[in-house]
């Protein structure tokens, strides 16, 4: 199983950025997906959460500012962040609930993706 982020960068204050996540493996089902970011000197927090069904959860620092959203078709989950904050500026990691057969069971665990920077400048 593998979980791939991409779509960071550097963007000034205001503009917009657009992630995306893919996961990846044989007999796989996935249950919620999440985006957590870290920035220098913090520990890592959650940003955005949606469920299997489609119901989000949104951090209060970025109410109104990003959405989530997935393709449970592609297996791919996006966040599409507006209004960019330079304290949002941070790692992101893509994070994935995932169900996967293997030697006649079914196993569950938690997968993160290696990180995607995201650095917004004043």
């Amino acid at each position: 199983v593998q979980v791939v982020e991409s779509g960071g960068g550097l963007v000034q204050a205001g503009g917009s950025l657009r992630l995306s996540c893919a996961a990846s493996g044989s007999s796989i089902s996935i249950n919620a997906m999440a985006w957590y970011r870290q920035a220098p000197g913090k520990l890592r927090e959650l940003v955005a959460a949606i469920t299997g069904g489609g119901s989000t959860n949104y951090a209060d620092s970025v109410k109104g500012r990003v959405t989530i959203s997935r393709d449970n078709a592609k297996n791919t989950v996006s966040l599409q962040m507006n209004s960019l904050k330079p304290e949002d500026t941070g790692v992101y990691y893509c994070n994935a609930d995932i169900e996967y057969w293997s030697g006649g069971s079914w196993y569950r665990s938690d997968y993160w993706g290696q990180g995607t920077q995201v650095t917004v400048s004043s």
